[in-house]
């Protein structure tokens, strides 16, 4: 059985959300991270690049068409979006083999 993974935010920056009680919330660039591990879904270690982690925040909720705390991330890294899932206009189809070989 697949193991369903959940993924939150680490991200180039923050910004606190003054409406819903002073919560941090990312800005900047978003990746996926699995809280627990060191380094993002891409690869990146987190203290090298910077990078602050939200637990709280679900991958899903960055997402610019969820609209939840995707306020101010101006971009996903495609690399973590491929892997953690993304879903909108600009998302590519899952792959699949069309015409197997023998």
């Amino acid at each position: 059985m697949a193991r369903r993974t959940r993924y939150a935010v680490a991200a180039s920056g923050q910004w606190t959300d003054e409406e819903e009680g002073r919560r941090r919330l990312p800005a900047g660039e978003a990746h996926a991270w699995e809280p627990g591990r060191n380094e993002t879904v891409c690869g990146l270690s987190l203290s090298r690049s910077q990078l602050t982690c939200f637990a709280g925040v679900s991958w899903t909720d960055a997402l610019p068409e969820s609209g939840g705390a995707a306020d101010r991330v101006q971009r996903l890294c495609p690399r973590c979006a491929s892997v953690a899932g993304r879903t909108g206009a600009d998302s590519r189809p899952p792959w699949r083999r069309m015409n197997p070989r023998p």
